[in-house]
């Protein structure tokens, strides 16, 4: 019987970390077995006050609570800290080593992102980490190839754990819902989802009937807006019109639920991912697309040519429109593709299943604890 502590950025607090831990702690847990979980939530400030409210939680720039977060993470067996750039406070999130000076039981550092070139200050930082961790989990091969190249970290420390999504049941092919067909983009907008390829991409595809429409879902990622404001979707949207495409894009600003995304990635025909970054080791939205079977066109970034070896997707080129709407035309004309797309996807489904990701936690935290 192992309980497990979290220190993370979590519900309500919109965010794929969020979402992410909520989700493996929700898998975790066993009452029937004993084995529970609790969490510190990552927060930017203090919220209002609530009379009797006993929760402990790390303010993020204000690490002078940090022996009262340790003490509380203490309580458990295993702690499992989210590592994720901008969580913590500090320069580089220096403010969790403040943490982790305090915690006494088995830490299990996730790293989210894993840069290949890190500063001098980064380097510190996520050294000090590792070296304070009992593990450090990765959420992809070429992530864990990336750290073990740049950090003098012993590779029986890392861990390969695969972002967890819902597996979706066999789905329908691409192109046979009632009404023209629908490309979906989602996540934080940000320059680097390269939105304005896709855009420029499916302005070539105006020949196809009936044509699709193409969704871009997500809020503004918070550190884009606090520093340049909704430039980007203001980008975006006279980009759209420029190109004649404004009735067929639809700017949904609007962060979704675990069960509304599902449903979401559900009924798209194609999920289009057109990332700028090269340094892109894990994507949260491949991963659920992915584990919902639908067919999928993504950018040339590792995580990319890694899951998407095995033939469950297209790849194609950074910043080429021309190559990306022919992977969209092949995918949605082309007789029995999307169906072989969608078929490769079954067995990384299984893997990706929150379920068996959260077995692997399982596994590792009994393995720290010998």
């Amino acid at each position: 019987m192992v309980n497990y502590a979290f220190l993370s950025a979590f519900p309500p607090t919109e965010s794929g970390v969020a979402t992410f831990c909520a989700a493996l702690m929700n898998h975790l847990a066993d009452p029937a077995s004993g084995e529970h979980c609790g969490v510190v939530p990552v927060v930017d400030g203090p919220g209002p006050h609530i009379p009797h409210d006993r929760v402990v939680r790390l303010i993020s720039g204000q690490p002078f609570g940090a022996l009262r977060v340790a003490d509380a993470l203490n309580r458990f067996d295993v702690v499992i800290i989210q590592i994720e750039e901008g969580l913590y406070g500090g320069l580089d999130g220096e403010d969790l080593l403040d943490v982790l000076a305090g915690v006494t039981v088995p830490v299990i550092a996730v790293l989210h992102t894993v840069s290949a070139a890190p500063t001098p200050h980064q380097r510190f930082v996520v050294q000090r980490i590792a070296d304070t961790a009992a593990a450090v989990v990765v959420l992809s091969r070429s992530a864990a190839i990336a750290l073990l190249e740049a950090y003098p970290i012993s590779a029986n420390r890392v861990t390969v754990i695969p972002h967890g999504a819902v597996a979706g049941d066999a789905a329908r092919p691409a192109g046979t819902g009632a009404g023209p067909p629908i490309i979906l983009t989602w996540g934080l907008l940000a320059p680097c989802k390269g939105i304005e390829w896709a855009i420029a991409a499916l302005a070539q595809l105006r020949d196809l009937r009936p044509m699709p429409r193409y969704r871009v879902v997500g809020r503004t990622d918070p550190r884009v807006l606090a520093q340049h404001g909704e430039s980007y979707r203001d980008f975006l949207h006279e980009r759209a019109r420029s190109s004649g495409m404004s009735g067929l894009v639809d700017f949904n600003p609007a962060y979704r639920a675990s069960d509304q995304l599902t449903s979401m990635v559900r009924d798209a025909d194609l999920v289009l991912l057109p990332y700028d970054s090269p340094e892109q080791f894990v994507s949260g939205a491949l991963s659920e697309a992915v584990a919902a079977r639908r067919p999928v066109v993504a950018t040339d970034f590792p995580y990319a040519r890694e899951l998407l070896a095995g033939g469950a997707g297209l790849v194609v080129p950074r910043r080429d429109p021309g190559a990306m709407a022919h992977a969209v035309r092949r995918v949605l004309t082309e007789p029995g593709l999307a169906e072989t797309l969608t078929g490769r996807c079954t067995d990384l489904a299984r893997a990706l299943d929150w379920r068996a990701v959260a077995h692997s936690y399982r596994a590792l935290a009994r393995a720290v604890l010998v």
